[in-house]
């Protein structure tokens, strides 16, 4: 499936590109409703987890559910990956659900020479919430990043999936490979 690099895992860094998504949505007591407003993951999770040999760089990119993304947003986080990648440090993209996948298939077809592992996580449940599985996927992730080959992976559910052979399954509420029905 992958094979692993040599790990040395203190004081690396990370870039997490956050897109918007369940992850990220938040709740309004004043009108009901729930939405993206903007990047809260160094409140809600980063603040939470005890990461004393990962530096952590937030780049806040869009602030969208995934179904209203289109290729001009894909084509923006690809652009934002190649950029970020010539830092050489390892990236985890917060995105919806909904169309990671698809975004993640997108992004490993436009970039041919990447030097760092790309893994694109999100949540079923927002971080705000109690039963949220952000706090687990988002750590999950960190942790991948630091540890696979150069690449495109989503990281979900306590997996690790190579893009392009990965799709959401809807009825398991996770994401499967290609095999998988």
């Amino acid at each position: 499936m992958y094979t692993k690099k040599n790990i040395n895992i203190s004081g690396v860094d990370v870039t997490i590109i956050t897109t918007g998504g369940t992850i990220e949505k938040t709740y309004d007591e004043f009108d009901g409703s729930l939405e993206n407003r903007g990047t809260s993951i160094k409140n809600r999770i980063l603040s939470k987890l005890r990461l004393p040999y990962t530096n952590i760089h937030v780049l806040p990119l869009l602030s969208k559910d995934s179904l209203y993304m289109d290729d001009t947003d894909r084509e923006l986080i690809c652009k934002t990956i190649a950029l970020e990648s010539k830092k050489n440090a390892p990236i985890v993209v917060l995105h919806g659900t909904d169309t990671m996948a698809l975004t993640a298939k997108y992004c490993f077809e436009k970039i041919k020479d990447l030097a760092v592992p790309v893994v694109f996580t999100g949540a079923m449940v927002p971080m705000g919430f109690e039963d949220t599985d952000a706090t687990q996927n988002v750590t999950e992730a960190l942790l991948s990043a630091k540890l696979l080959n150069p690449g495109f992976y989503i990281s979900f559910h306590n997996q690790i999936f190579i893009v392009p052979n990965v799709h959401k399954n809807k009825e398991k509420r996770t994401f499967v490979s290609g095999e998988e029905v």
